[in-house]
């Protein structure tokens, strides 16, 4: 039963990450948005005498998700909204499969026999415990996802060009060491324990209520209400995470240079010092957007692959 778990997770996750990369290639867009230095423009005073200029920082435009999108399209092609597509599938294969199929044994285990339900904190604390090592095992490809979907966004010159996930990883390796496929691992770990925790909790939470109240019977309306009800919540929890996540993860650090971020509590300050608390909710409408579905094809997904494995 337990390895049947694992692999239930795994198929229903590799299809909703792949269905929904391109939102999240756009949520990664965007909340590398007035991370880079680019916005400092030499103005000259307009009193001013001398012929020296002055160096005043302009913050960017904000850009919606729409935008975001065409541009993405107009400059790479539609081929573009899938960059990094091999880097979610090893992802989920890793991450999703591992928590999912974690989630899945302590449920069995935890449950009461008589009821047949878990009470919502064991259900968070299966949650975190699940998320956390699945991020762990995940990280590496988490990595080289979120710098192949954010490779576009730089000048030709500065782009990595990773060829695959594989290709991704390797380069990481030998330029700039094994340890780098497990930078921002802190971040991710924290992320997913919050993820698993709100979403697998949230939904199997909203689904029994809505059941025992006999709202809605099991079904197709009852998965979709479920898993986007905990989309949301995982969305909210979550976002300044994934935030200072992803600029972490995609931060440069070139020999002999010290590296833009110290680490999470410094690229925290750093990013609410320069752009305010709200950067922190960066890319949050591409979030929900990609969070609701995701759990949406996740669940029923799920749903449809336990009935064709139950006599398994």
């Amino acid at each position: 039963m337990g390895v049947k778990g694992f692999v239930e997770g795994g198929i229903a996750s590799i299809i909703a990450g792949c269905s929904t990369h391109p939102l999240d290639l756009i949520k990664v867009r965007m909340q590398l948005q007035g991370e880079s230095s680019g916005s400092v423009q030499p103005l000259r005073p307009a009193l001013a005498f001398q012929t020296t200029t002055t160096r005043i920082n302009l913050p960017p435009p904000r850009v919606g998700p729409v935008a975001v999108g065409v541009k993405i399209i107009q400059q790479d092609g539609v081929r573009a909204l899938f960059s990094g597509v091999s880097a979610t599938m090893l992802r989920q294969t890793l991450y999703s499969t591992t928590r999912m199929g974690l989630y899945d044994v302590m449920k069995q285990k935890w449950t009461d026999p008589e009821t047949g339900n878990m009470p919502l904190m064991t259900k968070i604390g299966a949650g975190l415990i699940a998320g956390g090592i699945g991020a762990a095992v995940g990280n590496p490809a988490d990595v080289a996802m979120v710098r192949m979907q954010a490779d576009g966004r730089l000048p030709a010159s500065q782009r990595r060009n990773y060829k695959s996930v594989v290709d991704a990883i390797s380069q990481m390796r030998k330029t700039e060491g094994i340890t780098s496929l497990w930078r921002g691992s802190s971040l991710t770990v924290n992320r997913a324990m919050l993820v698993t925790a709100s979403q697998l909790a949230s939904y199997d939470q909203i689904k029994e209520s809505i059941l025992d109240n006999n709202i809605m019977k099991d079904g197709l309306g009852t998965h979709v209400t479920a898993s986007f009800a905990a989309g949301f919540v995982a969305s909210v929890v979550t976002n300044p995470v994934d935030v200072i996540k992803t600029r972490v993860m995609n931060m440069k650090v070139e020999a002999g240079h010290a590296a833009p971020y110290s680490g999470a509590i410094d690229c925290a300050m750093k990013t609410v010092r320069s752009e305010g608390v709200m950067a922190l909710y960066k890319g949050f409408i591409p979030t929900i957007s990609r969070q609701g579905p995701f759990t949406v094809v996740l669940f029923v997904t799920l749903e449809q692959v336990r009935k064709l494995l139950k006599d398994f």
